[in-house]
Order: structure tokens, then C-alpha cells, then sequence
């Protein structure tokens, strides 16, 4: 079941944009010493390498605003991700259906679920998913940060956009052998050198970058890639890996905020150029951050004529291979592995969630007549990324994934017969497929 509703808001605007405002927004998110990490399934925190952070953007006009925002958690899923639109809402004088919230899915990084942390805390010798009172500290500060970005706002005139290729950085994860089975994986991190000399498989080389102007004064710059941003994790070192340190370089090196969203990455990582090693994060982190140079040395400008936000409730129907009592015993069997309790946790969450009729929100923000900016939840593959750049040909199409985590991975239907790691983690029915190209397609058609 889903709900078929297109909400539109569409605002035409005079040349340039006279009435558009953007604002920018910055927060620690940092979990403590002792906390959670990945949801429980990796050490807790031990240290901090880098502070994680909830970079975004607020563009509004004489509409409601539109809020954009990025995290450097692994996921915030169902309910958590509901109640982070709704209190950034509230911070920024809009409705949750017009805020867009996306984990960056590092994993030495926190997942906000505190349904399945209640759920399992009622269990006995549970495994902690989140801490929650830190938790809901850090989305306040966040939205304190929203409160605060509003009042220094700028008018914003026009956008300049643009690409580049990312070199030895993604490769897709499933490597399929003869008889059309996943025969191999390689995921974030491959010390064999055998699966590291095979082809880089399907993956989108381009890094998209869309830029925020006032004049001649640049404000803000967003980037959008797609694979796992991992580089090794499960040391209890909090760190926003590769792709955070190119983006704090550019944001230090320009003097204007950078964000960076994780695009379809469900079944891309590093695994063909990263054997987990410190200089290979290193290594990573400076080809994302020369693909980040390189898309801003060619921009174009695109004037602001008009802005439109588009939003789609959708259903997603949950997996019935996996009923909700079997998973809740082994949630209950405390002799049974932590992390196969916390993901039977997680699983449960998003049958709830699907058998309530409670909808993800799918949306996209379009400025101006070519850029389209898709937000998508789960852990999405790339052929999504791939089919919404082929609903807009000539135009410039950039994806977020990791909205709600609350689906897990959202695979290709033909994924779940050709087996491997991601369609066991897949929470939404096989037939998810059909309902995620047609909502894609509704959120980037041509008027």
C-alpha cells in the first residue's frame, strides 16, 4: 500500500531571484565517550578522530522554507527521522514534509532509532543501540543552529552548478559470476589483492556540485557523491571519515560552508582502491577532494527564475519473509548474537512502521528549469541514481540517499534471487522496485 499524493509548491519569482533568502546552519553532533556506535554493532566510542557535524541550508522566499540537511550519523531511521523533520521544522518556520534530513552513513557514527533501542532495553542482556538522552541534546542543538542561521540570512540571486569525475574512489560491492549469483563481494575495505584487480563494475564517476549566490558572493556549496564513505571503522574513533575531510578542506581552504551528501550507495563502496589502511584513508579523501576542485573550475550559471518543492508519501510495503513474531523472539534471546538482535530490532521498527500506513516522505527541490535536487531514502542502489538522470536529459539531476533509514537497503527486485550481503538487510518487499522508479519519475517530471 502507499499513498499516491504529489504536494506541490511552486513559486514563480521575478529574474534572479529577488525574493529568495539562504541561510546556512552548522552543529556538533559528536556522540560521548561510552556511546553507541553504528547502532551497537561496532565498539562504542573511545575517542574522537574528527567532530561529527549536521551541516545544512535554508532557502526560503514568500513560501514556507526548505530545509536541507546532512549528517555525519550512519542512519536516522522511522520515527527518529520523523521527529528530526519535525523539530527542524518548527526551528525554521516550515512544515516536516519541506525538510529534508540525510545521514552521510559513516559507521564509526551514531544510528538514531530509539524505537529499537526501547524495544530491546525491555529485553534481558540487551545491546544498546543510541544514547538517548545525548541524542535528543544533539537534534536541539541542531535546531538552535537553524534558529540562529535565520537571523543572518542573504538574498540569494543565482546558482552556478557543475561535475567531475571521482578517480579510484567507488566500485560496486556485488560481483556477479557465471550462473548470475552474487559469487564475491568486495565491500568498504578489500586486503585481497584478486578482488581488488577486478573491474570496477557498474558505479556514477561524477560528482555533482551546486553552489548558492548572492552576486558575487559565493554562500554555500553542496556536493553529491555515491558509495559507502568508509574508509575502516570499528576502532570506537569517531570520525567522518574520507568524504568529511574533503569537505572540511574546501569549506576551510573557500570560507564558505561545503556539504556533502551520500548518493546511491547501497551497493557501492571503496572496496577496489582501499585495503583499510590509514593512507589509503588519506589517499581517498584527497581524490573526493580533487573531484570537489574540479567540478568548481567549470561551473554555469543558472538564474533563479523560479523555485518548486515537490513531496510524495509513500508505503513501502515490509518483507514478509520475515514476520514481525519471529523477529521479535530474536530480539528476546539474549544467548543470540548482539548484532542479529539489533538489526531483528531494526527490522521490526520498519514492519510497524509500514503495517501503520506511516509514509517516508520522498521530495525534490527544483531551481530554476535544470536543477533537480532527489531525496531518497535507505540505502538505495545505484541504478535509482542512474534511472533519475535519464528522467531529465540535458538537465542536472544530483540525488541524496540516506533520508529515512528505516527501509534498510532498497535493492533491485532482480537483487533478492541473485542473493549476497544487501538483500538480507533489505527491510521493504522485493517489489519496492516498481514503486521507487515510479516515484522517482512523479518527483522529476517535466511540466
Amino acid at each position: 500500500m502507499r499513498k499516491i499524493m504529489l504536494l506541490l509548491s511552486v513559486l514563480a519569482l521575478p529574474a534572479f531571484g529577488e525574493t529568495l533568502r539562504l541561510a546556512t546552519f552548522r552543529a556538533d553532533v559528536t556522540p560521548p565517550v561510552g556511546a553507541p556506535l553504528c547502532g551497537g554493532l561496532v565498539k562504542p566510542v573511545a575517542g574522537v578522530s574528527e567532530p561529527l557535524l549536521a551541516l545544512g541550508v535554508v532557502v526560503w522566499s514568500d513560501d514556507k522554507p526548505v530545509v536541507l540537511c546532512a549528517v555525519d550519523w550512519c542512519e536516522i531511521r522511522a520515527g527518529d527521522h520523523v521527529h528530526w523533520r519535525e523539530v527542524l521544522a518548527q526551528a525554521a518556520g516550515t512544515t516536516p514534509e519541506r525538510v529534508a534530513v540525510h545521514s552521510l552513513h559513516q559507521h564509526n557514527a551514531p544510528i538514531g532509532d530509539g524505537a529499537a533501542h526501547r524495544l530491546l532495553a525491555a529485553c534481558a542482556s540487551p545491546p544498546a543501540v543510541l544514547d538517548l538522552d545525548w541524542a535528543e541534546r544533539a537534534l536541539q542543538g541542531v535546531a538552535a543552529s537553524v534558529k540562529d542561521a535565520l537571523r543572518n540570512a542573504s538574498p540569494l540571486t543565482h546558482l552556478e552548478r557543475g561535475e567531475a569525475a571521482v578517480e579510484k574512489v567507488a566500485s560496486n560491492r556485488r560481483i556477479l559470476g557465471e550462473d548470475g549469483k552474487i559469487a564475491k563481494m568486495r565491500l568498504s575495505a578489500t586486503k585481497d589483492a584478486a578482488l581488488r584487480d577486478l573491474p570496477e563494475g557498474l558505479v556514477d564517476p561524477m560528482l555533482k556540485t551546486l553552489s548558492f549566490w548572492n552576486g558575487e558572493k559565493k554562500l554555500a556549496v553542496l556536493h553529491y557523491y555515491a558509495t559507502h564513505p568508509m574508509s575502516y571503522y570499528g576502532d570506537g574513533m569517531v570520525t567522518y571519515d574520507f568524504v568529511g575531510t574533503a569537505r572540511e578542506r574546501r569549506t576551510q581552504a573557500d570560507g564558505v560552508p561545503h556539504l556533502y551528501f551520500t548518493g546511491c550507495g547501497g551497493n557501492i563502496a571503496a572496496g577496489k582502491y582501499n585495503d583499510a589502511s590509514k593512507e589509503a584513508r588519506v589517499r581517498l579523501g584527497e581524490n573526493i577532494h580533487a573531484a570537489m576542485v574540479a567540478s568548481e573550475k567549470e561551473m554555469k550559471r543558472v538564474p533563479l527564475t523560479r523555485i518548486e518543492w515537490r513531496a510524495i508519501p509513500v508505503v513501502l510495503k515490509a518483507n514478509p519473509e520475515f514476520p514481525e513474531e519471529r523477529m521479535l523472539k530474536v530480539c528476546e534471546n539474549a544467548a543470540t548474537a548482539p548484532s542479529a538482535r539489533i538489526s531483528a530490532a531494526f527490522r521490526v521498527g520498519f514492519t510497524r512502521q509500514s503495517a501503520a500506513s506511516v509514509p517516508i516522505q520522498f521530495t525534490s527541490l527544483h531551481l530554476g528549469d535544470e536543477v533537480c535536487l532527489l531525496h531518497l531514502p535507505g540505502e538505495t542502489f545505484i541504478e535509482y541514481q542512474l534511472f533519475a538522470q535519464q528522467q531529465r536529459p540535458g538537465g542536472f539531476v544530483a540525488t541524496a540517499s540516506y533520508g529515512d533509514g528505516g527501509p534498510g537497503y532498497i535493492p533491485l527486485e532482480k537483487s533478492f534471487a541473485e542473493g549476497g550481503y544487501e538483500p538480507t538487510q533489505a527491510f521493504a518487499a522485493p517489489e519496492s522496485e516498481k514503486i521507487m522508479r515510479e516515484t522517482i519519475a512523479a518527483l522529476l517530471r517535466r511540466k
